[in-house]
Formats: structure tokens, C-alpha cells, sequence
């Protein structure tokens, strides 16, 4: 089985409050998952990482052979082609995860994809919605 993973983080401030979301679609691409989450106090690009991260550990969980990762994080993308090297030592640990999912998968392929794409449009929202979340309930609290 064949998954495509489309995956966006973010951070307000940099670093700063931070989430991740991923989309799960068939071969089709058809939506057939996704997930989102705050994750603290982080840069944009551990955010990035962390939304790649999940996404491929839910396409492990469900079987898929083969997976195609799409992000809008060019860095990130050409980090995992070997394209640029991993130097901000907070990336590191992240990086070297991401490629030993990658290489449980048969097949793993990166591309880099415009922010204007409409999956990762819709990843880019969850994000915002997380965040906008998290602020809500920080004010609440307050």
C-alpha cells in the first residue's frame, strides 16, 4: 500500500509557540486521515519536522509499503534529498529520525510543494487552529 503524507508546522515567533498538522491520502488522493497537535516552545523548522514525524509514524501504523511526502518546508525537503546539511544542532536528532522512518518504508519519496497547494493549504489551517487554540485557552487561564 502507498500513502501520501502532505505535513506543515509553524511557530508565532521564532521560537515560539509551535504545532504541527499532517494529511493522510490514497494513492487517489483521497483524504482517508490526519492529526494536529501543540507542541511548545519550539523554531518553525523543529515544528516542520515534528508534523513530518508524526505523519509518517501514523502511515507506519497503518501498513503502507510506500509512502510520498509533500511539504511546503523546502529546507526540510532538501535536508532529507541530502540536498543541504543538517547544521542547527537542534535539528539534528530530528533529522536522523526522520530518515530512519523513511528507510523502513520500500519506497519513500520528498517533494517540495507550494504553501498554495490545497491539502497543505488545509494543513496550514489546522496549524492556525491549533495555535489559535492553544492562545485562547492561555487567555482563559489568565
Amino acid at each position: 500500500m502507498k500513502l501520501r503524507l502532505y505535513s506543515d508546522g509553524g511557530s508565532r515567533g521564532n521560537p515560539g509557540n509551535s504545532a504541527y498538522a499532517f494529511i493522510i491520502c490514497d494513492e487517489k488522493g483521497k483524504e482517508i486521515g490526519s492529526g494536529s497537535n501543540y507542541i511548545g516552545t519550539m523554531t518553525n523548522n523543529e515544528a516542520e519536522y515534528h508534523g513530518l514525524l508524526a505523519g509518517l509514524k501514523e502511515i507506519k501504523s497503518r501498513g503502507a509499503a510506500e509512502v510520498e511526502v509533500f511539504m511546503d518546508s523546502e529546507l526540510v525537503i532538501k535536508q532529507l534529498k541530502g540536498q543541504y546539511r543538517v547544521k542547527a544542532p537542534n535539528l539534528i536528532p530530528l533529522f536522523a529520525e526522520a530518515i530512519r522512518l523513511l528507510e523502513g518504508f520500500t519506497s519513500a519519496k520528498a517533494s517540495h510543494v507550494y504553501r498554495e497547494n490545497p491539502i497543505i493549504t488545509k494543513a496550514d489551517a489546522m496549524v492556525n487552529w491549533v495555535l489559535d487554540q492553544h492562545a485562547l485557552a492561555r487567555q482563559l487561564r489568565n
